[in-house]
């Protein structure tokens, strides 16, 4: 086992860090200066230059469910340890996040705080405690807003000598130019359905049936395939949002299945957080010493007053999130539709509503199936401008009509 076994369908990119993991450190800050304009080539391998060459910005890009995070630990993993392929010390701090030498930069709300970036980029002066580099990730960069992002590129053009950034976001077009100009690019492609279900069977012990079914309703996105795959009620509700869709009628019938929908993704939002956000007040009261049950004394209820904001921004954006899915779903529903319209019968996603799917295609044409994906796109760009949630799903689904 390696730091690159869970990794799937991007065998040219783990080449690649393979290679660069292996360079010796020294040489980053020349190789920075001479990869200030690199270009991205068309395989995604990487731009050009010597396939081998460490430099000391990366940027890693690919949709969503590519495992550009995972690459990115991988990577982090294989420098801090001095071994190409890591070890498996190395591995479990960077797994827990509690390598010396490691910094993480995320974000639970929807954009990344000028504060956390700034704080960040002090950090990076600092000289490695056990390893032969800082690694610094920065997952969804795209969240940056530009003047976080300017702030960020003021390091990148003079960087420490033994620091490396990691950059992640979908596409190298979410981030500014002038930082585009100061990375080494790494595109992802996306997984095959075959591969991500393989991974499945081998990472988590799920019967080669269910994962193909997973890793086909996830459209090949790494997460949303391992949470089809180990929840039921996760399934279920995916398949109510289909159903639902296909089932509009009317305004009226529209406007329910907009709340039914809203729900369902509040439902799949609060699964995810719930739970993680009880572990982390008891761990935060612990912390403090406060016992279960205690009065919190005014001096900490600061502390607790930020935490619940900080819970509150994560449940916000895991019901953007939610909604999001929900979204790409029905894009996979209607393409379904479209396709048995053309006649392509071995191209359908959603096998298993392959029935209703069929009938849907027979009360509309092509032309109004078009006409509905661009209702779901329409509705996507809306509620990224922070149209209210509801008010989009129900001028979306209004769309759905079919009689």
């Amino acid at each position: 086992m390696t730091v690159w076994s869970e990794l799937t369908g991007q065998a040219e990119a783990i080449a690649l860090f393979r290679a660069a993991a292996s360079f010796q450190p020294g040489a980053a800050a020349d190789a920075a200066r001479a990869d200030a304009a690199l270009a991205a080539t068309e395989s995604g391998a990487v731009a050009s230059g010597p396939a081998n060459q460490m430099t000391h910005s990366w940027l890693i890009t690919g949709p969503a469910g590519s495992g550009r995070s995972n690459l990115a630990f991988a990577f982090a993993t294989a420098l801090l340890s001095g071994n190409h392929d890591g070890d498996e010390a190395t591995a479990a701090q960077v797994r827990a996040r509690s390598h010396p030498d490691l910094q993480v930069l995320t974000t639970e709300g929807v954009i990344i705080k000028i504060a956390d970036v700034r704080e960040t980029v002090r950090r990076s002066h600092y000289s490695p405690s056990v390893g032969r580099y800082r690694v610094i990730i920065v997952e969804d960069a795209d969240r940056m807003a530009e003047h976080a992002s300017n702030v960020l590129l003021k390091e990148l053009e003079e960087p420490p000598e033994r620091t490396v950034w990691i950059l992640c976001a979908p596409s190298e077009a979410d981030l500014l130019p002038t930082i585009r100009s100061r990375v080494r690019s790494v595109r992802l492609r996306v997984p095959t359905v075959a591969d991500v279900a393989e991974l499945l069977v081998r990472r988590n012990g799920i019967s080669p049936e269910l994962a193909e079914r997973a890793a086909r309703e996830a459209q090949s996105h790494i997460g949303m395939a391992q949470r089809l795959a180990t929840s039921a009620e996760a399934r279920d509700r995916r398949q109510e949002t289909l159903t639902t869709a296909l089932e509009v009628r009317s305004v009226s019938s529209a406007v329910l299945a907009a709340a039914r929908m809203l729900a369902i993704a509040g439902a799949d939002a609060e699964a995810i957080t719930v739970q993680r956000d009880a572990q982390e007040r008891e761990h935060t009261l612990r912390s403090l010493g406060i016992a279960p049950g205690q009065a919190i004394p005014p001096a900490l209820r600061g502390q607790i007053k930020a935490m619940e904001d900080d819970q509150k921004r994560r449940a916000k954006r895991s019901l953007r999130d939610g909604i999001d899915r929900i979204l790409v779903d029905l894009s996979s529903l209607f393409r379904d539709v479209i396709m048995l319209q053309l006649g392509r019968t071995d191209a359908v996603i959603n096998r298993e509503l392959e029935g209703k799917i069929a009938a849907a295609a027979t009360r509309s044409t092509p032309a109004e199936t078009l006409a509905t994906l661009d209702a779901i796109t329409t509705a996507r760009h809306r509620i990224e401008a922070n149209v209210a949630p509801l008010l989009a799903l129900e001028a979306m689904l209004v769309s759905f009509r079919r009689t």
